[in-house]
């Protein structure tokens, strides 16, 4: 029973899960503990912080994490260190001209910029940015040689530090936002350190960087920057449009909770996307073209009957994550805003449909060499996007028609996405779902035949 309990936690896909599953939690119970601990108004403006970080890290490592990990799957040791230079220099030179371009925003619009509520943002980001670069570095790395394992101590020694520091200020102490955000930042520094005396991150090998490296994970960047820019204003243009809307921070405290709760069906979707992105790259970049649809029929459909399931406990104990999370203050009908959070919620379930095609069909064309195909998706998804979000909040001036917004924008993406996925592999949609039931046929037969070999 060891033997097979030790194989199955040295398994890439169970390695992956646990490390999402681990940051899942710590950032649920830190995200109940801080709804718990201020205020509505005052928790958006965190919301806000997190969110506006979230999507510039989207641009910062957006440049260059897809291209890494394609070429880090199928490069010749030689070349190892010089993509691995590239990666830290181009990394630094971005974070060098956000910071520069964040700072002189504050000094020039400091009166928008607070009373819009970022003024959290403008203020600390710029030094979250260096803190966290020897960090971000090496975890891609880290997914690029499927070394979750170390992916996993890493990102629990990061989200467990600091929920911890949530829970013994929730049970001790009363701290302000500001000292949080220092918490948050010397957590931060400590853990890119460790990954900076380990070597995980890279940022050593920047002189042995050449402008052929450069040029391939710019070029491959110059799609996936855009693309990964437009996947999280996918999820942030909510927030930003409620937050620039009458409705105001509140609107944004209400609505991020079950926003937040779209990330449990995300957890298993990122999981299996973390090991299948280098397996599809890998076979592609071996011309095993019938290698990669092949991964992509399987993970698509075994993920598409898991999320069935993820989506059907959301929406029956939608009001039960939702006390969990939030509270009772976040229970019911709001009187300001007339918002039902559960309501909400139970919308989102339905969008969690949709999500395993969608994000298989992007890694799909990104691991084939076709970045810019999954860009010209994203885009139409964005634009539909914001068109439903002002529609929503503006003519309707609704909450619930934002994530039906959400739900539309999808689809659209799972149609445009599997189109031009069908153009390069001739794609067969009924293998979809017979590859899903193999998948798990096979991993039955797995354990199976482990425990009899055990016995």
């Amino acid at each position: 029973m060891k033997i097979l309990l030790r194989k199955i936690t040295r398994e890439a896909n169970f390695l992956s899960l646990a490390g999402n599953v681990a940051i899942a939690f710590f950032g649920f119970a830190g995200f109940a503990l801080m709804a718990r601990t201020f205020p509505v108004d005052v928790f958006g403006q965190w919301v806000l912080y997190i969110s506006s970080g979230t999507f510039i890290e989207m641009f910062r490592f957006g440049i260059t994490n897809t291209a890494i990990i394609r070429y880090l799957s199928g490069v010749a040791n030689e070349d190892r260190l010089k993509f691995e230079g590239s990666n830290g220099l181009i990394g630094l030179i971005a974070t060098i001209f956000i910071t520069v371009i964040l700072v002189a925003c504050h000094l020039l619009f400091p009166g928008p910029i607070r009373h819009a509520g970022y003024e959290l943002f403008f203020t600390w980001y710029p030094l979250l940015a260096f803190v966290n670069l020897p960090f971000n570095t090496a975890l891609v790395i880290m997914q690029a040689d499927l070394k979750f394992g170390k992916m996993l101590m890493v990102k629990s020694l990061i989200s467990g530090g600091f929920f911890l520091v949530l829970l013994v200020n929730y049970l001790f102490f009363k701290m302000t936002l500001l000292q949080l955000i220092w918490a948050q930042l010397l957590i931060t520094l400590f853990t890119s350190v460790i990954c900076m005396i380990n070597g995980w991150d890279g940022l050593r090998h920047i002189r042995k960087a050449t402008r052929k490296t450069n040029k391939i994970l710019l070029d491959f960047g110059k799609y996936t920057t855009f693309t990964l820019i437009g996947t999280n204003l996918l999820r942030s243009a909510d927030t930003l449009i409620i937050s620039l809307s009458p409705l105001g921070t509140a609107a944004v405290a209400l609505y991020s909770i079950p926003m937040k709760l779209t990330e449990i069906q995300q957890i298993p979707l990122r999981s299996f996307v973390a090991t299948a992105f280098p397996k599809m790259s890998k076979a592609s970049i071996q011309g095993k073209i019938e290698e990669v649809k092949s991964v992509f029929y399987a993970y698509s459909g075994a993920m598409s009957y898991l999320f069935i399931f993820i989506s059907l406990m959301t929406f029956v104990f939608a009001g039960f994550f939702v006390l969990i999370l939030g509270g009772h203050q976040y229970m019911g009908t709001d009187p300001v805003t007339g918002v039902n959070t559960v309501n909400i919620v139970r919308i989102f379930s339905l969008y969690g449909l949709l999500l395993p095609v969608d994000r298989m069909t992007g890694i799909g064309l990104d691991s084939i060499n076709r970045p810019d195909k999954n860009f010209i998706k994203v885009l139409i998804m964005v634009v539909a996007n914001v068109i439903g979000d002002l529609v929503a909040i503006f003519i309707f001036k609704s909450l619930p028609m934002v994530a039906v917004a959400s739900i539309v924008f999808t689809a659209i993406g799972v149609w445009v996405g599997y189109r031009f996925l069908d153009r390069e592999l001739n794609l067969e949609k009924r293998v979809v779902f017979t590859a899903g039931i193999d998948f798990y046929k096979e991993m039955y037969v797995k354990m199976i035949n482990m425990i009899h070999h055990r016995s």
